[in-house]
């Protein structure tokens, strides 16, 4: 269902933004929106699709100027995470920006524009033996995720464990704010917002702050040889494991952790990258740390989001930088629930874990965790029911107490078509999930993508520090609250 986010919304002047954008940028385009130009349910009145910078500014500026809340999209794989906006009156398509403006191979350095997608970007530096750390989930890289969209969603991977996130490897950005203003920091500067370190400030901001149209980032050359050490296992014993191998001086490329829904175990996989005869002495010695096997591919489910359903052939198809060919190698995902991000201490990350089968038990929907053994993990609530484990009953007494064709409880959920009632319990797991964090220091989880139902009934967002901070920044960067309003946490 789609809805128009205020009954009040303002009806754009489309000529005089169309002329506007003729005027900066002859190439650009603006058009009347279709059924598929929806935010998150929120439909749009108009699209504009500028090509040059100044496409951009003449654009917001037009728009801000007749009160008109502009939303960013790229390719639109994750338009659909975090808040929908209260309205959008127009979307404003980058795909028209989709230059690579500059790979300086020898300062392992790469220029883009925002609406180049990032299988395009890394095709290109890898021809040069490079790479940007970025280990976008196969669907979303496979579906043309931008650059701009990875850093507006503060994209980030396997590998961040050692490189860092996407906001680690930004060396500048370019941006156009609400008013039309275009401002950069960092790399590449043209003009400075004093003050601000932009780059790292619209990371993760989900275009509620100002418009990327341009960034800087810092490549990697491609490890020659990798290898993959992986172990299963009680959760609470996989999680010490992989804490064992993040604090030794194996320097792993990424720690991962696996807990599929209703299981009660989970998995750690260790990467190792390098030269080859340190590799495979580093992979020996994970291997008797862990308890596990070396490999030579990844595991089916590595740097796939738990809610995508990838099988193992899309991993083992894309090659070394996380490419895949194109959208049909990913292929449609599976059915999918609530996906909610979740941060941890390194000491957390069992906790997590044991809380997630606690909620499994309590409220009879699947729980499934992947992430980093560091604290960052993905959460798929609801994409299946489990059965319910009765500490007070044997098991056959459990299982014959269950309703039939069950196989087991459903803590009281008697049927997942019933919405308030899989809304209730998606919101019982996501309390229980923060219960085990008491503070946002000590971790956070953070609903990505959810049904309305869903969201009417839990706090997406949960605890924020600096949250009177972050609405001053918006104040200052987006006085009219025009940029996606109420997409980011406390209504930004």
């Amino acid at each position: 269902m789609t809805r128009r986010g205020s009954e009040h919304a303002l009806l754009p002047d489309l000529d005089r933004i169309a002329d506007r954008l003729r005027t900066a940028d002859a190439a650009g385009e603006l058009r009347e929106a279709g059924p598929g130009d929806v935010v998150d349910g929120v439909a749009a009145r108009a699209v504009a699709r500028p090509t040059t910078v100044d496409g951009v500014a003449a654009v917001l500026r037009e728009a801000t100027a007749q009160g008109l809340a502009t939303v960013a999209r790229g390719a639109g794989t994750a338009l659909d995470w975090a808040a929908p906006p209260e309205r959008a009156d127009l979307i404003l398509d980058t795909g028209g920006l989709d230059r690579l403006v500059e790979h300086g191979a020898g300062d392992l350095v790469v220029v883009a524009e925002a609406g180049l997608p990032v299988a395009a970007l890394l095709e290109t530096v890898g021809g040069a033996g490079q790479e940007l750390v970025v280990d976008l989930p196969p669907a979303r890289l496979g579906g043309g995720s931008t650059v701009g969209g990875a850093l507006a969603v503060g994209a980030s991977g396997p590998r961040r464990l050692q490189r860092g996130a996407l906001r680690d490897l930004v060396l500048g950005a370019t941006v156009v704010l609400a008013d039309g203003t275009v401002a950069a920091s960092g790399g590449k500067v043209v003009k400075n917002v004093a003050g601000y370190d932009l780059a790292k400030l619209m990371t993760g901001s989900y275009g509620t702050l100002g418009v990327i149209v341009r960034a800087a980032f810092r490549l990697h050359p491609v490890r020659p040889t990798r290898r993959w050490v992986v172990a299963s296992g009680p959760p609470a014993d996989v999680a010490a494991r992989a804490r064992a191998v993040v604090v030794s001086q194996l320097a792993p490329g990424a720690v991962e952790i696996d807990r599929p829904a209703g299981s009660g175990e989970a998995t750690v996989a260790v990467l190792l990258e390098g030269q080859e005869t340190a590799v495979v002495r580093r992979a020996a010695e994970a291997a008797a740390l862990t308890g596990g096997d070396v490999r030579t591919d990844p595991p089916g489910w590595w740097g796939v989001l738990p809610d995508d359903g990838a099988s193992e052939a899309v991993v083992r198809g894309a090659d070394r930088t996380g490419r895949t060919a194109g959208r049909g190698d990913v292929g449609p995902p599976a059915a999918r629930g609530v996906l909610a991000k979740a941060t941890a201490t390194l000491t957390g990350v069992g906790a997590l874990l044991t809380a997630a089968r606690a909620a499994e038990d309590a409220q009879g929907i699947g729980v499934a965790v992947r992430g980093t053994a560091a604290g960052v993990l993905h959460v798929a609530i609801g994409d299946q029911t489990v059965e319910r484990r009765d500490s007070t009953l044997p098991g056959e007494l459990a299982a014959s107490a269950a309703p039939e064709g069950r196989g087991g409880a459903f803590a009281g959920l008697e049927s997942m078509g019933n919405r308030a009632g899989e809304a209730a319990a998606v919101a019982g797991v996501v309390r229980e999930l923060r219960a085990v964090a008491p503070s946002p220091r000590d971790g956070t989880v953070t609903v990505l993508r959810a049904p309305r139902d869903v969201r009417d009934a839990v706090d997406v967002w949960g605890p924020v520090g600096g949250l009177d901070l972050m609405r001053a920044i918006k104040r200052r960067l987006d006085p009219g609250r025009n940029l996606a309003p109420g997409r980011f946490v406390g209504g930004i």
